[in-house]
Formats: structure tokens, C-alpha cells, sequence
């Protein structure tokens, strides 16, 4: 059964995370990625993190169903082979900073006029406009500036930076779905858009009500580590047998079910413990209770028994436990891809399924270059050509 976006073609001109990513996304579902890169500086996150035998671990799936070619865009024969591709393309994602495509005369007023049709994505740190728009962008920044380090990390602590990059994963989400909302209305007009997605911003959109709050409350969340200013129990709790276990009691039904299981229902009768913000007041209590319950049993048992009474409970894992779990394994999360070099290896699979046109990984990522005289073939470029770039430093 064909994959539901085997009819799209996409450029995946980025670097680093959050284009590369969305770009991996689209690859899942079947369209045909060919990701350019310098042919002398590639894309950085093949660099980043873990290696084995010299092979890049974070690319072997940032990188996966993705054609590689090499193109370097200051020259006129890199200029002229990415003019084709765009023509050829449905999408292209792009991160320079702005006005670099402008002075290679890629722009999308020139792109538009070879291929009106085209979707051209351009994902940056800061946007197409504003004063930092020429500021080096990095998800750092954007988790630095949305707010979500300033309340992240322990009371009285320093503020927190996540271990991986949060703001170019859900930057990446962002510009799938703003690609699919263009090709959408493209249906319609038989005309492509130019797309501006700030990294800074999509993060912002997950961090809750904090702008409006401080409209119309003059306050900022504090930092409270593990626990929420919104309800309790809410944390990480240590088991007897030395694991961790979060719990979480957004709902009131929920909190009233954790507290009478660790023999204390007696709260559930105070005035405070009605609400949600009443709770979040007394979490010392709370958790004191909480913690002592779980800390006196195994982590099975705690599942088994907060389970039991249907309260949310869940172990906190490392890769290890998500690559065993039977729930993991239900969904098919974990896939396992034959890599040319490596071989057999596990990586996260595409992000849902559907009931047709299943999702796919068809290979992991390759080197630089793999695809490059078999893209341009199919571009028009002869073997002489190809050749002449190449010792041009072209290609």
C-alpha cells in the first residue's frame, strides 16, 4: 500500500535539528526527501552525540529516508542545480539566515517564478524579520527566551535547560504541519506560500497561559521542580527497590483514589483539597504521604497497586525499559532497520499510525554525497557536467 505522501518531493536544505527533523517527518510518510549539504562542511548533527566505528548515531535517523547531495551555493553550478531541484519540488525547507537565499539569487520571488506551486519552508532561530533576525539561532535561545528555563528547575534553584534539543523538536512539528496546511491550500490556488517559522515561537505555545497570566495577573510561574503549581500529588517519588515512579493527579477523582490507597483519605475531607490550586498548597503533606507509601514497596507493586484503583502512575524509564515495555512494543514505537555499516540497529519510529498507508523507515541516514551523481542525472546534468562541478568544488 503506498505511503499517503509518496507524491511529494522535498528539498531539505537545513542544518542541525529542527528543518532536518521536520523534513524526517514528511520522509516517514513517503515523500521523497533529497537533503543538500556543502560539500566541504555537512550538516553539523552528523557530529552531535554518540558514534560507533566512526558512524553517527543521532544521523542514522535524523537522516533517514533521505537522498544526500552535496551542492555548494556559492558557486553558479550549485546555484543552477538547487534552481532545478526547487523546480522539481513541492517543498523546500530551508534555515540560512535570512537573506542569504536573497543574495544567491534563491530567493522565493526567483524560486516562485521556476515553480509557482512551490512550498518553500524557512526555519530560523528568530524569523525573517526584527532586529535579531541575522542572530545565530539555536533551540537553546528559544528555551532560554519562550520562559520555559525560567520555570524550570528546582525552587530557589537556577533556571533549567532540557538534555536535548525540546525547542527544535516541537519547531519541527511546527513546520510539518505549517508545509501541510500550505500544500492544502495549494489545492486550491495551484499556488505555493513562503513559510517563516521562528524557533523562538512554537515552544511558546506549549508553556501554558504565562503571557496571560502576567496581562492580567501581574505574576510569573515559579520555579517548583517535579511539582505543579496547578495540583498535588504531583513528583517523582523513590521506590524500595531503588527506581522512580511519577505520579500525577491532574484530575480531582484521581487525587481522591492516590490518597485513600496510601491511607490517608482523611484529606480528601479538608476544604483545600477541592481544588486543584488547594492541593498544589499543601504538597509537603501530600507528597510526605505519598512518598512514604511508595517508598516501603517495589516499583511493581506500586504500579500494580495504583493501577488497581485506577490511579495515574507511571515508571520512569531510560531507554532500556522503553525498548522492553509491552506497551512500547504494542505500538510498534521501537523499529529496527538494517544500517549498511552498523547493521541491525533500533531507533523511535514515525510519530502515529493510521488505519492505511502505514508510515515507514526505509533506510537510515547516509554519507554525504551518497546520492549526489544520481540526483543530478535525473536533473539533466550529464556525466561531463558532473564531473566538472565535482573538480569545481561544485558538488
Amino acid at each position: 500500500m503506498s505511503a499517503p505522501l509518496d507524491d511529494l518531493f522535498v528539498v531539505d536544505a537545513s542544518t542541525l535539528f529542527a528543518g532536518p527533523m521536520a523534513a524526517m517527518h514528511l520522509g516517514d510518510l513517503g515523500a521523497r526527501v533529497v537533503k543538500v549539504e556543502h560539500p566541504r562542511r555537512p550538516d553539523p548533527s552528523r557530529g552531535h552525540g554518540p558514534a560507533k566505528d566512526g558512524e553517527n548515531l543521532w544521523w542514522k535517523t535524523l537522516g533517514r529516508n533521505k537522498q544526500t547531495v552535496t551542492l555548494d551555493l556559492h558557486t553558479p553550478g550549485g546555484q543552477e542545480a538547487f534552481s532545478r531541484l526547487a523546480e522539481r519540488a513541492d517543498v523546500v525547507i530551508e534555515n540560512f539566515r535570512p537573506g542569504t537565499l536573497e543574495r544567491w539569487d534563491l530567493g522565493y520571488p526567483r524560486l516562485a517564478e521556476v515553480n509557482p506551486a512551490l512550498v518553500l519552508a524557512r526555519v530560523t532561530g528568530f524569523g525573517q524579520t526584527g532586529p535579531y533576525r541575522s542572530r545565530p539561532g539555536f533551540g537553546t535561545l528559544a528555551e532560554a527566551m519562550s520562559g520555559f528555563a525560567e520555570m524550570t528547575g528546582e525552587p530557589g534553584g537556577p533556571p533549567t535547560l532540557p538534555p536535548f534539543g525540546l525547542a527544535d523538536g516541537i519547531a519541527s512539528l511546527t513546520t510539518a504541519y505549517a508545509v501541510m496546511v500550505a500544500l492544502h491550500g495549494r489545492t486550491r490556488t495551484g499556488r505555493g506560500r513562503e513559510l517563516d517559522i521562528a524557533i523562538i515561537e512554537p515552544i511558546l505555545a506549549m508553556l501554558g497561559p504565562q503571557i496571560t497570566r502576567w496581562d492580567q495577573l501581574g505574576t510569573v510561574q515559579p520555579r517548583t521542580g517535579n511539582r505543579s503549581a496547578n495540583n498535588a500529588p504531583r513528583n517523582a517519588y523513590l521506590t524500595a527497590d531503588a527506581k522512580w515512579v511519577a505520579v500525577s493527579t491532574s484530575a480531582q477523582s484521581i487525587a481522591e483514589r492516590v490518597v485513600r490507597l496510601v491511607g490517608r483519605g482523611d484529606l480528601v475531607d479538608q476544604e483545600w483539597f477541592a481544588t486543584g490550586a488547594g492541593r498544589a498548597a499543601h504538597a509537603d503533606e501530600l507528597d510526605d504521604a505519598v512518598g512514604a507509601w511508595i517508598a516501603q514497596r517495589a516499583r511493581v507493586e506500586v504500579i500494580e497497586e495504583f493501577e488497581r484503583v485506577q490511579a495515574a502512575v507511571a515508571p520512569i524509564y531510560d531507554a532500556a525499559d522503553i525498548v522492553a515495555d509491552p506497551q512500547f512494543r504494542a505500538l510498534g514505537t521501537v523499529h529496527r532497520i538494517t544500517d549498511p555499516v552498523l547493521g541491525d540497529m533500533a531507533m523511535q519510529g514515525p510519530l502515529f499510525r493510521m488505519s492505511e498507508g502505514e508510515a515507514r523507515i526505509e533506510w537510515t541516514g547516509r554519507a554525504p554525497g551518497a546520492d549526489t551523481a544520481d540526483v543530478l542525472g535525473e536533473l539533466g546534468f550529464s556525466e561531463q557536467e558532473i564531473t566538472a562541478m565535482r573538480e569545481a568544488g561544485a558538488c
